[in-house]
């Protein structure tokens, strides 16, 4: 496994509970449910001054798109407090979200026609 340089000096970050409870600003869910551990998120913006750190070095990374679940290892941070952060984030408009199952368009799906045959066939077996 390699180290991303951008995540020298967090090793051990997440095993202090009291600064999970400040990142959070005490919170313990995220306002919306938008992130799972496959959501793409996006920045839109470069961190500006005054920023928690947790927050830039978000946006540093998410200049690709970087899955939730990615984000948090690469931060060294639980998911859900990562979903926090996030929601925090999108907000504020400085990243934008979008699941992969969302990406596609409708006509790419299967006729519901179909898969109730095929749900019939099973039944079947």
């Amino acid at each position: 496994m390699t180290r991303r340089p951008d995540r020298e000096g967090l090793e051990g970050r997440d095993e202090d509970p009291d600064r999970l409870y400040t990142l959070t600003g005490g919170r313990s869910r995220p306002a919306s449910d938008a992130f799972d551990l496959v959501t793409l998120v996006v920045a839109e913006c470069d961190p500006a001054p005054g920023m928690s750190s947790e927050h830039s070095l978000v946006l540093r990374i998410c200049q690709r798109p970087t899955a939730v679940v990615e984000l948090a290892a690469d931060l060294g941070l639980p998911v859900g407090i990562m979903r926090i952060l996030l929601c925090d984030l999108l907000d504020t408009g400085r990243i934008t979200a979008r699941h992969p199952r969302t990406a596609r368009k409708a006509a790419q799906l299967p006729d519901p026609a179909i898969l109730e045959q095929v749900l019939v066939g099973l039944r079947n077996l």
